[in-house]
């Protein structure tokens, strides 16, 4: 579908000033319609909020609110406004959490503005965007990640965010009043579900290898 920059409002927040400043100028430079900027989570949110953009390109690491803050914050408010994320980190556990949370795009910083373009137009025509840097085998891994969470029960994953966090089966068991014993069965079940080796360790390797991801279920 054929989308009429002018038409796309945009919000841009990254607290870097030249690249919030080059980003600004590239957009208008080519037509769209930039109504607001922002130099923390904060007020990215406020503006958001306020001005009910079509888009907004949000750096992932930012003063007072991370971008990931800043969504869940804004999708509490019901806002339709879609998300942009950009970002230096091409580790996976960044894009397994942006698919989790079903964040629209995610884009690498040095992307070209043409990268740039083609992401706006892919979401704005509700399709999600992810850097070509990212092979389609990770993205791939990631959605089978993401099918694996599924799998898991309520209690599943209250235990596997505690195993994320690196505590033992005994501190898991006081705090939620079960015996050991039954995080023990709920450690197994996890296992089998993701697929992985009965080795010792490996479920809390695991876990804490995909920590961002897991706080967000």
């Amino acid at each position: 579908m054929t989308i009429d920059k002018k038409n796309i409002s945009i919000v841009i927040a990254d607290d870097h000033p030249m690249l919030l400043r080059g980003l600004f100028e590239q957009l208008v430079e080519n037509g769209y319609s930039v109504v607001g900027q922002a130099d923390n989570g904060m007020k990215a949110l406020e503006l958001i909020l306020t001005l009910k953009p079509a888009l907004v390109l949000l750096d992932i690491e930012m003063p007072l609110l991370n971008a990931f803050e800043v969504f869940k914050m804004a999708k509490d408010k019901l806002t339709e406004t879609k998300f942009v994320l950009l970002s230096y980190h091409k580790e996976k556990e960044y894009v397994l959490q942006a698919k989790s949370l079903k964040i629209n795009a995610y884009l690498l910083k040095d992307d070209s503005f043409f990268t740039i373009e083609q992401c706006i137009h892919a979401v704005m025509n509700n399709e999600e965007f992810f850097s070509p840097y990212f092979k389609d085998s990770l993205l791939r891994n990631t959605n089978d990640k993401l099918r694996q969470f599924s799998q898991l029960t309520g209690s599943e994953i209250t235990i596997l965010k505690r195993i994320a966090q690196n505590k033992s089966s005994k501190t898991i068991a006081e705090e939620l009043g079960v015996s050991i014993r039954t995080i023990d069965s709920h450690r197994t079940n996890i296992i089998k579900k993701i697929g992985l080796s009965k080795e010792t360790n490996t479920l809390t390797n695991w876990a804490l290898l995909n920590k961002k991801a897991i706080s967000e279920l």
